[in-house]
């Protein structure tokens, strides 16, 4: 493990509470809210909704980002998107429309906070979440600025997969077979599971499943939830992770403009190509920033590479 990796950092200058607030179809969201220990509660401030990685839950990186986001003076809200972690409905299910839920939720319970200006409040996702904040932030311009980190986007992911690696017929087999397993499902057979991170690697396993593993399924970043197996983290079901197909977070991404949108990914990403994507797409204002020698999961947890500064600076300017 990496010296600078701090996935389950804690500070003494931030006060943590355990939150939950509805959705707009009323179902629970769970957060974790920060708030810095020498906020002047008497007026208001600044907040942040942060989102963490797919398959992951709040206490991997997205508390990370929230803690060190609260020393720096804003409030902060580390959310468990819907269906993951603390958060209400069915386990392990895919629903982008819901997740993007997910941050406007968290933007109505920053704004109903005494100390938040409801008019200075952003987004932040990291990996996924990247693209769900993205898609909050289409049609709720409440959320006025927009950062992410390590995107991906997950409809693009799995329709075509890194580098167009997703031929048709291979999106075409996974559909029946996810088509098919509805069928198993609804009869009372047993939940299938698909993607996520392995639970063993050897030698001959992919660079990328290596890089997972190791924030994953090492004490570094590995979490699982009250309740929960640990068999099942990171591993959407397989009727569900079809929904990614109709996914398509950047159609229409220049009319966040022009509320500001920042994109940071590690230069040796294997991620990058949807931060560039993205950025290409958007409208001014936006900002594709490169951290210099980091991989995608080294910006999960690694603090002395995670540009916090950059952070600091975009959320401090855009939300004064």
């Amino acid at each position: 493990m990496a010296d600078d990796a701090q996935n389950f950092y804690q500070s003494d200058r931030v006060d943590a509470q355990a939150v939950t607030f509805q959705t707009l179809y009323q179902t629970a969201v769970a957060g974790n809210l920060f708030v810095p220990r020498n906020l002047d509660r008497s007026t208001t401030h600044p907040a942040i909704v942060v989102g963490h990685p797919m398959g992951a839950v709040k206490e991997q990186s997205a508390n990370l980002y929230a803690t060190k986001l609260a020393e720096r003076g804003f409030v902060t809200l580390a959310i468990d998107l819907p269906y993951w972690g603390a958060s209400d409905g069915a386990r392990n299910r895919v629903s982008p429309d819901f997740y993007a839920e997910g941050f406007s939720a968290g933007v109505d319970f920053l704004a109903s906070q005494s100390f938040v200006d409801g008019e200075r409040i952003g987004g932040l996702g990291v990996c996924g979440s990247g693209s769900f904040v993205i898609s909050a932030a289409k049609i709720d311009s409440r959320l006025k600025a927009v950062a992410t980190v390590s995107m991906y986007d997950m409809g693009q992911a799995n329709r075509y997969g890194l580098g167009k690696s997703v031929s048709l017929e291979d999106r075409k087999a996974g559909i029946e077979a996810a088509s098919q397993q509805r069928n198993v499902e609804f009869a009372g057979g047993d939940i299938a599971y698909t993607s996520g991170c392995p639970h063993e690697i050897d030698e001959n396993s992919h660079p990328i499943a290596k890089e997972f593993y190791d924030f994953y399924r090492t004490p570094r970043g590995e979490f699982t939830p009250k309740g929960q197996s640990s068999d099942l983290t990171t591993h959407p079901t397989l009727t569900s992770n079809v929904k990614f197909l109709n996914f398509y977070p950047f159609v229409d991404i220049d009319t966040i403009s022009p509320r500001p949108l920042l994109f940071i990914s590690g230069d040796q990403a294997h991620s990058r190509e949807f931060s560039e994507d993205a950025y290409a797409r958007a409208a001014e204002p936006k900002e594709l920033y490169w951290v210099e020698g980091a991989g995608h999961v080294d910006l999960y947890d690694r603090v002395n590479l995670i540009p916090f500064d950059k952070l600091e600076t975009f959320f401090g300017e855009h939300l004064s």
